[in-house]
């Protein structure tokens, strides 16, 4: 589960996230993760705003956590 406020590294790109709040997908009610880029690249600026299914969030890739907690 994704704990608000934490740091997580993304398995494929290594990438740093952090998460801003768990919120509810408006027709289906399923449950989102929103957390933001703590970097930037050439397609999107530093504090870039995602959300993900909580399902996909906690989903093991290869064997390994999609999200890493790291803080």
């Amino acid at each position: 589960m994704a704990e608000i406020g934490a740091i997580y590294r993304h398995y494929k790109n290594h990438q740093l996230y952090e998460v801003i709040a768990i919120g509810k997908h408006s027709e289906t009610l399923e449950d989102l993760v929103i957390y933001k880029a703590l970097y930037e690249s050439d397609k999107f600026p530093m504090g870039q705003i995602w959300c993900r299914p909580l399902k996909m969030w906690d989903e093991l890739v290869d064997d390994k956590p999609r999200f890493e907690k790291i803080s």
